[in-house]
């Protein structure tokens, strides 16, 4: 494998972590704030297995950090820059929906 590409394989694995419309959601509620499992349950409709299947993702990929608290697990953004991801792709978005609007006149 080309050195350059296996440098990339760290990034690849963050952007991998964020790529389900879920835990985009969940990473979303956390930058309003730390949340505890049951609260994030609760707004995704899910069990709580499944959202903490996907916070083990973002957790494993260094996204997200948690604190357990007696029963209770609490939840926050380890790194807030990456809602700078969300702005990014938003604008890729926007683009993408300009260019069409264009192409169809």
């Amino acid at each position: 494998m080309n050195p350059k590409i296996k440098k990339l394989e760290p990034r690849a694995r963050i952007v991998k972590a964020m790529a389900h419309p879920t835990r985009l959601f969940l990473v979303d509620e956390l930058s309003k704030g730390e949340r505890c499992v049951c609260e994030l349950t609760e707004m995704v409709g899910d069990d709580i297995s499944t959202v903490s299947k996907h916070l083990a993702v973002l957790k494993n990929a260094g996204i997200v950090s948690d604190d357990k608290r007696g029963a209770q697990v609490f939840y926050s953004l380890r790194v807030p820059c990456v809602l700078n991801f969300f702005s990014c792709v938003e604008s890729v978005l926007q683009t993408n929906a300009m260019e069409r609007a264009l192409a169809v006149r």
